[in-house]
């Protein structure tokens, strides 16, 4: 059984910061499970262009409030608590407007050591 708060990972290498957001890495590629388990929180302000070609994302929205762009048809969705988007391997602009904390769910499942690349997708794992 894993059993593992976030306070035991703070200040590890499971504890991943970037420009306005942090990534806190409860279960990743080493556990075994197939998948991987974050808490994110991103500043308010923050605008990042992501693309997860390598990986599937599912986020459910803790607090806090965003903009998330469809960058290649335009759509726009807004998010809050309660709301789950999954932008599958499409590329996409996320826009903060109010500190948000996310539970990332990640396939195939994290190290723990990514950060965003130039394309803003995560490299894969090793």
């Amino acid at each position: 059984m894993i059993v593992r708060s976030l306070a035991e990972i703070e200040g590890s290498d499971r504890d991943v910061r970037g420009d306005g957001w942090r990534a806190q890495r409860l279960l990743v590629r080493d556990d075994g499970l197939g998948f991987s388990l974050s808490e994110t929180t991103v500043e308010a302000g923050a605008e990042m262009d992501l693309w997860y070609k390598h990986h599937l994302e599912a986020c459910f929205c803790i607090e806090g409030e965003a903009e998330i762009t469809e960058r290649d048809t335009g759509v726009t969705h807004r998010i809050g608590p309660g709301s789950v988007y999954s932008p599958e391997h499409d590329r996409h602009t996320i826009r903060v407007i109010s500190p948000l904390r996310l539970v990332c769910v990640f396939n195939p499942a994290l190290t723990g050591r990514e950060t965003h690349d130039a394309d803003g997708s995560y490299l894969p794992a090793e």
